[in-house]
């Protein structure tokens, strides 16, 4: 349980707002849905609420009051909404239910302009951009208020920063006014993002300084770096050298760096990896807090929803698999191993098929890498085939709800594991794959310390040198199923409009099959485009 710490970030007062926002944003209006209702600005309430966006979809937990209509509240989070366009189509996840509505055109790289999971993102996150500018519109009293702008800025960047990877060209605006977005280009949100970060990251609390669970200035510093590495992406024009500025920032902070401290259960006796550490139900206290630049709170009585890490728990673990004999998920639910993994995942730990392992620590030993956290007992490598056979793909143990203190989690049902939404590792990558794609790769002193920092935490053996296919992987290894691989994938050239790099399904067939470049970014919303003059769909939708 959270309750302390989460109480002073969400408040559950906060999440009843004396604002209602349409789903229907079009010219995004936020007029209030009922005429008799009173437009009254609080301001905890609407800070809170912007934060909560990390973790909550709606006034009244889990369902029932969603933030977005028309959309299942369950899968209309931020964080799960994005995970579906930016997983499914790549290399590393499938689904068992995979004729679920709107499920197979992810997973075949299909999807076309009416795409509802493209849309329900867009949505939502547009209702955060909304509440930002609906905030900042406002004349605040706080007595940390030129903070909290700062952060209400960054979260809005950040969220223009997604549209951005994700649609390309969109919708923008900093105000709440009955008047038509404006139309912007990549290009131009690549500079606004870049101008609001730099900004707003000078009035951020000082690295360490912010109550847990809020950013301060070197989550700024992360997204700049990230933006610079997928610079030539978004712009055309690479920015090495300022990826590789922020992302030293970030390294150097003087507070936050990499968890590489375990712990044994006093309880069950199960001992715990540093890498482990980051993604148990205590990462708010065990040392992981020190390597989580930006964090979904989450607590199982507080925030209740199918979103975050209570969605990666509970879909990566099955009743019918005995998982919990193995790894613990430590919740009382299980969705029926929703999540199974592809088999291109577990060839970046393996060159041959594992043998089955009886125990965590074998799969780890066997990989010779402590992120390998993987079950594999009765199932088949490969997801051969698209129907419900939860053996086919291994199962995800990376995520769970458990305490590595041994004490109980005293709400089950819904997990306490906070989602790390910015680990301090990506820098590290971010720096080493900079200076390989500026200086290249043999020699490269600067770029091979980074990686071997982060191979050495996970007890992997380093290499002479790093290429970029050998860092390509390395994104994967320690961030899979954290919600990024299609961004990596682009960058690298193996996404869209390529054959040279296939995994299963890719295309709409087992063996995988090329798919059309346009692809690499979503289509608006038809609305939208119906709604907003200014606005024009993607090219090839």
């Amino acid at each position: 349980m959270k309750t302390k710490i989460l109480k002073s970030i969400i408040p559950a007062a906060a999440l009843a707002l004396t604002l209602n926002f349409s789903s229907c944003i079009g010219d995004l209006d936020v007029s209030p849905i009922n005429p008799q209702q009173t437009m009254e600005f609080d301001n905890d309430a609407v800070f809170n609420k912007i934060y909560a966006s990390f973790s909550l979809t709606g006034q009244s937990g889990p369902n029932g009051n969603g933030d977005i209509d028309d959309v299942d509240e369950g899968r209309s989070g931020m964080f799960r909404s994005q995970w579906y366009l930016n997983e499914f189509t790549a290399d590393e996840a499938h689904w068992v239910w995979a004729t679920d509505a709107g499920i197979p055109e992810l997973l075949h790289n299909s999807w076309g302009e009416s795409c509802v999971f493209s849309a329900a993102l867009y949505y939502r996150l547009y209702f955060t951009i909304t509440l930002c500018n609906f905030y900042l519109g406002q004349e605040g009293n706080a007595a940390d208020q030129e903070i909290r702008n700062a952060e209400v800025r960054f979260i809005r960047a950040y969220n223009y920063a997604l549209v951005m990877d994700l649609y390309g060209n969109a919708a923008f605006t900093e105000t709440v006014s009955a008047e038509m977005a404006l139309g912007y280009s990549r290009s131009q949100f690549f500079e606004y993002v870049e101008r609001e970060l730099k900004e707003c990251a000078d009035l951020m609390a000082e690295p360490g300084k912010n109550t847990y669970g809020r950013a301060d200035r070197v989550a700024a510093w992360n997204l700049l770096a990230r933006i610079y590495l997928n610079a030539e992406v978004y712009t055309g024009t690479p920015r090495w050298d300022d990826a590789m500025t922020y992302a030293e920032k970030v390294i150097n902070n003087g507070y936050y760096h990499l968890n590489t401290t375990g712990a044994t259960n006093p309880v069950t006796g199960e001992k715990y990896t540093g890498y482990q550490m980051l993604f148990l139900a205590d990462n708010n206290r065990n040392g992981a807090q020190y390597e989580n630049l930006l964090v979904g709170l989450t607590d199982g009585e507080t925030t209740k929803s199918y979103e975050g890490t209570n969605f990666l728990i509970q879909a990566s673990y099955s009743n019918k698999v005995p998982t919990d004999n193995y790894a613990p998920s430590g919740a009382d639910n299980n969705w029926g191993k929703c999540i199974r993994l592809r088999k291109q995942l577990i060839d970046k730990f393996f060159t041959t098929k594992p043998a089955e392992a009886a125990t965590l620590q074998n799969m780890i030993t066997a990989a010779n890498d402590d992120r390998a956290l993987f079950f594999n007992k009765g199932m088949d490598i490969s997801v051969s085939d698209e129907g419900t056979d939860e053996n086919l793909g291994y199962s995800c143990v990376k995520f769970r709800n458990v305490n590595s203190d041994g004490s109980n989690n005293a709400v089950i049902e819904f997990v306490n594991t906070d989602l790390p939404v910015m680990r301090i590792a990506e820098a590290y990558l971010t720096y080493a794959e900079a200076s390989v794609r500026k200086n290249g790769a043999i020699g490269n002193s600067d770029a091979k310390a980074k990686i071997d920092e982060l191979r050495t935490r996970a007890h992997a053996p380093v290499k002479s040198t790093y290429t970029l296919d050998d860092i390509c992987d390395e994104w994967s290894r320690e961030f899979w199923l954290e919600g990024r691989r299609r961004v990596d994938l682009i960058r690298f050239g193996k996404f869209a409009g390529q054959s040279s790099y296939k995994w299963e399904w890719m295309g709409g067939v087992y063996e995988g099959n090329q798919f059309p470049s346009y692809m690499s970014i979503f289509p608006l919303p038809v609305n939208e485009i119906s709604n907003n003059k200014n606005l024009k769909q993607n090219t090839g939708y």
